[in-house]
């Protein structure tokens, strides 16, 4: 990390966390900072439901929910990206303060509820990147239901046509835990209909793009089976295991009594678990990606172990800048060629039986 960056995160933590966040993207989208592209190596190299990536380390959705910064992010070193969550109609999200820091636990907690400017404007957006090509690695659209709506199965299709045109994957996110119920879409039932609608309208696009599932890490063992049946049955293209969770691992004090979703290091080990128990159900039959507590690139190493594809991270980002990108990338690459791995492929649930 350089001086310069350690000095603006110093000042960014002395902000509410709200509008940090705010002041980060303005400057990811006005200020032409010093970024490395896409890193890529031929051990790094991914191919991820059909999609071509640098290398297997991505963004969580989440970092930039409206499109904003895509150009600036697509040069920071990741191997994909997802905007968003996007619903069909803007909306404000839940009442502030809404975003808690946890310094001393390295985690965060949120309770935004799908904030963000709608489709129009967020598509808009990607339009435009697309046209001037400034994307510079594959870029996916977390799907999104507005809190109000009489239908949230329609509004996953309806964000899908109108923006498939736009992303390179979509992400059905039925696992948030801010937006009242939503969760309720992960029973077996709602979500083999969810998936169905979804997938049928992705087979009418003229240009199909792949579909993933975000699961959330409050699942039993009866829950995550069901889900995978409903995985493998359904034909997504994959799983992002997982979303944030309503437990509070390894933090305490008032913050933490704060409701809402907790990420970033605490839930590591909750959704690698996760991720491993999701491997062994699926048989392989569905790409998984690995998202929860990454901050290094032994734990994205770790991830890929437990059964991984490919990787996610945002909460981390918030505490160690932007430049991690880069460390856990290039570490990944090293730890790979240290373990005797030619391709991230050949590493994939060499571990799976470490985490069950």
């Amino acid at each position: 990390m350089s001086i310069v960056e350690r000095a603006a995160l110093a000042i960014l933590h002395r902000m509410d966390p709200e509008r940090a966040h705010r002041l980060t993207i303005a400057a990811l989208r006005h200020v032409p900072l010093p970024l490395p592209g896409p890193i890529t190596s031929e051990r790094l190299a991914t191919r991820l439901a059909g999609m071509e990536l640098p290398n297997p380390v991505g963004l969580a959705a989440g970092m930039d929910k409206n499109a904003e910064a895509v150009p600036a992010l697509s040069r920071a070193g990741f191997g994909f990206l997802e905007v968003g969550a996007v619903t069909p109609r803007p909306q404000p999200g839940n009442p502030r303060p809404r975003l808690f820091r946890l310094p001393e636990a390295g985690a965060v907690i949120n309770r935004f509820g799908f904030n963000n400017e709608g489709m129009e404007v967020v598509c808009g957006r990607l339009s435009e990147v697309r046209r001037r090509g400034q994307a510079r690695v594959p870029v996916g659209l977390n799907l999104g239901a507005n809190k109000d709506s009489p239908d949230r199965m329609a509004d996953y299709v309806e964000v899908l046509r109108h923006c498939a045109g736009a992303i390179d994957f979509a992400t059905v996110n039925v696992s948030s835990p801010n937006t009242e119920r939503l969760r309720e879409l992960q029973g077996p039932e709602a979500l083999s209909a969810l998936l169905a609608d979804v997938l049928a309208a992705r087979d009418a696009l003229a240009h199909p793009v792949p579909v993933f599932l975000k699961i959330a890490p409050d699942l039993g063992l009866d829950e995550l089976g069901a889900i995978a049946k409903v995985a493998v049955s359904s034909g997504i293209d994959g799983v992002i295991a997982t979303n944030t969770t309503l437990s509070r691992p390894g933090v305490s004090g008032p913050v933490a009594e704060e409701a809402g979703g907790l990420s970033g290091a605490p839930l590591f080990e909750m959704s690698t678990r996760t991720l491993a128990r999701l491997a062994r159900l699926t048989g392989g039959k569905v790409p998984l990606v690995g998202v929860g507590g990454i901050a290094s690139g032994a734990q994205a190493f770790e991830k890929i172990r437990a059964g991984a594809s490919a990787v996610q991270l945002y909460s981390a980002l918030a505490y160690r800048g932007l430049s991690l990108v880069q460390r856990i990338v290039h570490d990944l690459d090293r730890i790979l060629a240290e373990n005797g791995f030619a391709n991230v492929a050949e590493a994939v649930g060499t571990g799976t039986e470490e985490w069950l």
